[in-house]
Order: structure tokens, then sequence, then C-alpha cells
């Protein structure tokens, strides 16, 4: 799967299933301060992740990741 595919994938599930406003999804957007993504839509993100890229997520090795960059990033390593 291409990094474009994954980004597409991504913004989709954001703005459809955890109803982020489209104008917030930059590269560069904080997930917790940009985004607003709490501990609760990180438990939907992680049931969307396992059904759309077929990985399970730990949470540990979301720690570093503090930008929709980085998790486009995290995802692309997962699904090498």
């Amino acid at each position: 799967m291409s990094r474009e595919e994954i980004i597409e994938k991504v913004n989709d599930f954001l703005i459809d299933e955890i109803e982020i406003d489209s104008d917030l999804i930059k590269e560069d957007a904080l997930l917790k301060d940009d985004l607003k993504i709490d501990s609760l839509d990180f438990v939907d993100i992680v049931v969307i992740v396992q059904r759309v890229f077929g990985f399970k997520m730990k949470p540990e090795d979301m720690g570093p990741v503090k930008t929709l960059s980085q998790f486009y990033d995290y995802i692309e390593a997962k699904t090498k």
C-alpha cells in the first residue's frame, strides 16, 4: 500500500468515523492538541486501524507519535 493510499484511508476514517473537521487534517497537526483526539477516540482508532489495515496497534508504539504525519509513518511502517 502506498503512502498516498494510507493518507487517504486515515483521513477518510478520521473525518467520517472520528468526526474530525476536514479543515483540521494537515500533516503537521498534533493529534491531541489540534485534532482533539482523546483516549475514547484512540480506542475507536485502534479498532478502525485493525479493520482497515489488518494489524493491531499497541499503545506503547504510539508514545512517540504526536503528529498526523508521524501517524501516517507508523501505519506505513506496520503495513510493509
